[in-house]
């Protein structure tokens, strides 16, 4: 039987959406930046916090926590490719070393696994060279918070940290997430701040250059509404990959899909078989791959790698 791809639905009309006035026209002052990013963050607020709308947020996280080991790769001097650290997590053989690389994105992908409310856990993730300061940290972020708004508090922290250590900006960023998450009472952690700094932001905001936190706070609120044009994205593919369910035959196809929903790359080899993860599900090499290569005949999935072996498939962008 040949299926023909899955129709993926344009209507998102149901959904909270960036007002116009939000991305239209520069960001010119604390206030405007403020103002905007209020608005940004109340949308983004909505989508993840109702159900009913149907981000898959688990696949959001994700997908953001990859953005953000990128993002950072850069802001470390190493300049990685997306799919070169999606490779070296992924692809490396259990008991092996990532390398830093990969490193790097298993750091993200705790990050989002974190309760934002806490502090151990937290300090755990930092190191112990940080793990002191954490609650200060975050204790002066929320403050500024309070008074100045979100983004406000979240380059505080970012400040804080690269005062004390101008090499730590996956720390600093880790901990400007935080304070967004608490500030939003977001029971999920998103790494947002990362996306679009530059080592030449960050540089100018602890050398306190004029203007520098309007422009660390504008970066941040560009990837905000970037993280609300994913959200909404992945409401439409999340729901053709849904579609597209009943025609699927293989045993535990329902499990596989859900995996498909919180995982930004499935490998077939490891995280179907023998055994669907996160299930008691067996499911064969063989069938592992009819079954991925089934979705990218129906239009819901890719393959994300281009190499005929160690395959890694991902709900279609």
């Amino acid at each position: 039987m040949t299926y023909q791809p899955a129709t993926i639905t344009d209507d998102l009309s149901t959904l909270p959406k960036l007002p116009g006035w939000v991305t239209s026209g520069r960001v010119e002052t604390l206030e405007t930046v403020a103002f905007r990013s209020g608005a940004a963050l109340t949308v983004l607020d909505q989508l993840i916090g109702d159900p009913r709308h149907g981000v898959p947020v688990k696949l959001l996280a994700n997908r953001l926590a990859l953005r953000a080991a990128t993002a950072t790769s850069k802001l470390e001097g190493r300049l990685a490719r997306e799919a070169d650290i999606r490779d070296a997590y992924h692809l490396t053989p259990p008991g092996e070393a990532r390398g830093p690389d990969g490193d790097r994105l298993a750091f993200w992908r705790e990050a989002v696994r974190l309760r934002p409310g806490g502090v151990g856990d937290i300090a755990d993730l930092v190191g112990a060279d940080f793990a002191g300061d954490v609650g200060v940290w975050l204790d002066a972020g929320m403050e500024r918070s309070r008074t100045h708004g979100p983004l406000a508090g979240g380059v505080a922290v970012l400040r804080a940290v690269l005062d004390a250590d101008d090499r730590a900006e996956r720390v600093a960023c880790l901990l400007s997430d935080v304070v967004l998450a608490r500030t939003l009472n977001w029971k999920v952690l998103l790494p947002v701040s990362a996306q679009y700094l530059t080592k030449t932001a960050l540089h100018d905001l602890t050398a306190n250059v004029q203007g520098a936190e309007m422009a660390v706070q504008a970066r941040i609120l560009e990837s905000i509404e970037a993280v609300i044009r994913l959200a909404r994205e992945l409401v439409r593919r999340a729901e053709a990959l849904r579609a597209v369910a009943p025609k699927l035959r293989a045993k535990g196809s329902d499990a596989a899909v859900e995996l498909f929903l919180t995982e930004d790359a499935v490998a077939p080899a490891s995280m179907l078989s023998p055994r669907i993860r996160g299930t008691t599900i067996p499911m064969t090499d063989r069938a592992a791959r009819r079954f991925c290569d089934r979705l990218v005949e129906l239009g819901v999935a890719r393959e994300l790698t281009g190499r005929p072996t160690f395959r890694l498939y991902g709900i279609a962008p």
